[in-house]
């Protein structure tokens, strides 16, 4: 039996919000540009209650020990959290499509509010499986995002928002957060930063200017100027493009492990109080 003072709602009650709440979110995102609308839209969409920060885990950047260096940076966050939550689902596809292929590949919820997470939607995991789960989302292709948003707060009604964090895995046909970010208005510019030090450049001598690239972009960062696409400043890092360009003339680069690393961890700071490791290692060592 449901106990609403330990938990938030189970399983079918969030997949009900969810299914109620996707026609006004889409329609917020498309009217968010329109006047005196988009003032009444803004506060749903403003910093610092949506922010979330794309980690291209399945392209295959190789670091000088050959390892995939977008899914091991992941992986080290991961490590840096006691409290990890494995949905058994994605809520998305679980809405839109149950026959989708990547039903199973839910989002991890991270730090101490975990704790109210109904069981019915998955479990509490060490490390190495949470690991897994995310080289399964890069294997399938799917981007990882990380996101300090209100909406999942308030799904699954847990407290301190601050202390949260969710990472989720996602496509461009069945996610919530990023399908109609082609015609955005102002107030959702910002909702997607990229992922310090991580650079994508376009090749023009392979460039063919087949628009792949520019139909692949959720956000409409691309567009071909003279005789190639060029990147634009929206430009989210999710690494789409880079994987979708038939020519291989896009490229996704990154500076050296630690120093991605140390921003990675300085933007979870940015955006939440999320407890990490290294933290509370720090603050035991000062006197």
């Amino acid at each position: 039996m449901w106990n609403p003072f330990k938990y938030g709602p189970n399983l079918k009650l969030v997949r009900l919000q969810v299914k109620l709440s996707w026609p006004f979110i889409t329609y917020g995102k498309k009217l968010s540009a329109v006047p005196i609308l988009k003032w009444i839209i803004y506060p749903f969409f403003k910093r610092p209650h949506n922010e979330l920060t794309s980690i291209p885990i399945h392209v295959n950047i190789e670091s000088p020990e050959s390892v995939a260096l977008p899914q091991r940076l992941v992986e080290r966050l991961i490590a840096q959290v006691d409290e990890v939550f494995l949905m058994d689902e994605c809520h998305c596809a679980g809405v839109k499509n149950r026959m989708s292929p990547r039903l199973n590949t839910g989002c991890l919820a991270f730090g101490p509010s975990t704790s109210r997470i109904h069981p019915s939607h998955g479990r509490l995991v060490d490390t190495a499986e949470a690991v897994r789960h995310v080289q399964k989302a890069a294997a399938e292709g799917l981007v990882a995002n990380i996101a300090h948003v209100w909406i999942d707060a308030l799904a699954f009604q847990l407290t301190q928002f601050n202390r949260l964090l969710f990472m989720c895995f996602c496509d461009d046909d069945q996610c919530l957060y990023r399908s109609f970010m082609k015609s955005r208005g102002p107030s959702l510019d910002k909702t997607y930063k990229k992922l310090p030090g991580l650079s994508v450049q376009v090749d023009p001598s392979n460039c063919e200017m087949c628009v792949t690239c520019v139909n692949y972009c959720f956000v409409s960062a691309i567009e071909i100027q003279g005789d190639a696409a060029v990147i634009g400043a929206d430009c989210t890092g999710c690494g789409l493009c880079v994987g979708h360009c038939p020519e291989g003339a896009i490229s996704l680069t990154m500076e050296n492990e630690e120093e991605m690393f140390q921003q990675l961890l300085d933007r979870v700071r940015e955006i939440s109080n999320l407890p990490l490791r290294v933290d509370q290692s720090l603050s035991q060592k000062l006197p």
